[in-house]
């Protein structure tokens, strides 16, 4: 039998244990050693988690006392809809925890909070590489077929 996922809001003791899996997520896309994110930006988005002007909210999944994934999101306008949506920005899970329904508990857990701010629509994207992550999605999500660009200016 499974022990059980506690979602819950991040706390500002919790840094310690969110910090290896916020570098995780990021070793994940390609973000570290001379890519890595500047500290500073580590900085400003754990301060932004508990800043009460900022649209930025932060998750993380325990099994027995034990922060064993973290996800990130945020509220904003959209030209398409009279209401908030939700952008699940960043979503990881330690690689031995994987496949134990935390992944899915956090998406769930954004989704309740989406829905208690009065959002009907929440929606992420990832790398077309992550296969394990897309056939959780799969399973919790439409595909709608967009191609994300970007450019930095």
């Amino acid at each position: 039998m499974r022990p059980s996922v506690t979602v819950r809001s991040l706390r500002e003791t919790d840094f310690e244990a969110w910090l290896p899996l916020w570098n995780g997520y990021n070793a994940f896309y390609g973000r570290e050693g001379s890519t890595a994110l500047d500290p500073e930006v580590t900085k400003t988005t754990w301060n932004r988690f508990f800043d009460p002007v900022e649209p930025v909210f932060a998750l993380v999944a325990e099994v027995e006392g034990k922060i064993l994934g973290l996800t990130h999101f945020l509220h904003h306008r959209s030209t398409t809809r009279i209401e908030l949506t939700t952008y699940l920005q960043d979503l990881f899970t330690t690689p031995e925890a994987r496949g134990q329904g935390i992944g899915r508990a956090l998406i769930e857990a954004v989704y309740s909070a989406a829905k208690s701010a009065g959002v009907k629509r929440v929606y992420w994207q990832t790398h077309h590489t992550n296969a394990t992550g897309r056939l959780l999605y799969e399973k919790v999500a439409k595909h709608y077929g967009f191609v994300v660009y970007a450019h930095d200016v």
